[in-house]
């Protein structure tokens, strides 16, 4: 398909992009905006972004910290990745978004929609994080992640990768060669350790979603779970979708942590049924 990648100032924040749908400036088509999880980037999504980008205007974009976007130094708290996603919304000329967002992607989006319901229409929360706080699955994400970051290995990087999949063969050589490229930049272990925040129970207990906040979400939101997904049960998905006031749940079988890429043509009609039911 054909698209086009580059980096947009958004507010203080360089922020890279890939993006499909309309030619830059036209704001005549709802704007997607498409999240990834922690030490993810862009590519989470590429085989999500022709579908979509046949109604809306589509970006995937990095978090700050992550991919080849801005990288303070310092830890990295929802509120700053929230920040970066009004700025960007702003920059690209539009007064709301529509927002897709997979594990951290999910909690991000989430949160904006509980603060500022004028910026958010529609929300696919995918694998979302910010409702759980288990030890054991912080522990290996913080591991996993850190030991890639000293060595970005082919067997490290491929082993990171290799946990959000249910079928470790979706992780194609190109998948680990992309993330290693990201990997390898100079100021990675640094940018690394600043968006592993959200792994220290501390941090990550004052940034949750209570009931309260999910509660407070008014924005239609799909919730997608998996029956593989390590970093928590079907049940927490369902959990949410009861606790927000337009929640729905669908439940992707056979897939872990990335549903959206390893099972895309399900996905992909699941969160468009969704994303245009009514327009």
């Amino acid at each position: 398909m054909e698209f086009s990648q580059g980096f947009i100032d958004a507010g203080p924040y360089r922020t890279r992009y890939m993006h499909a749908g309309s030619t830059p400036g036209d704001t005549s088509k709802p704007l997607l905006l498409l999240l990834h999880g922690t030490t993810g980037h862009a590519e989470a999504y590429v085989r999500n972004l022709a579908a979509h980008a046949e109604h809306f205007n589509v970006y995937a974009v990095d978090f700050i910290g992550h991919g080849y976007s801005t990288k303070p130094e310092h830890p990295l708290e929802i509120a700053h990745y929230v920040d970066q996603v009004l700025e960007l919304i702003a920059a690209l000329g539009y007064d709301s978004a529509s927002l897709s967002g997979e594990s951290l992607g999910g909690w991000v989006a989430a949160r904006l929609a509980q603060l500022r319901p004028d910026k958010v229409d529609r929300l696919v929360l995918n694998t979302m994080g910010g409702t759980m706080a288990n030890p054991v699955v912080m522990e290996q994400v913080y591991t996993l992640s850190m030991e890639a970051a000293k060595d970005p290995s082919w067997e490290r990087v491929k082993a990171r990768l290799e946990w959000l999949m249910a079928d470790p063969t979706m992780v194609t050589h190109d998948l680990i060669r992309t993330r290693q490229m990201i990997f390898e930049q100079p100021d990675w272990q640094m940018a690394c350790e600043m968006n592993m925040a959200l792994q220290n129970l501390e941090i990550r207990k004052r940034n949750m979603l209570s009931d309260d906040d999910l509660r407070a979400i008014d924005a239609p939101a799909l919730i997608i779970w998996t029956t593989k997904d390590p970093s928590g049960p079907v049940e927490e998905g369902r959990r949410i979708a009861e606790m927000m006031p337009h929640g729905t749940l669908a439940v992707i079988a056979d897939a872990g942590h990335w549903p959206q890429y390893e099972q895309p043509e399900i996905f992909n009609k699941l969160s468009l049924d969704f994303l245009l039911e009514n327009r």
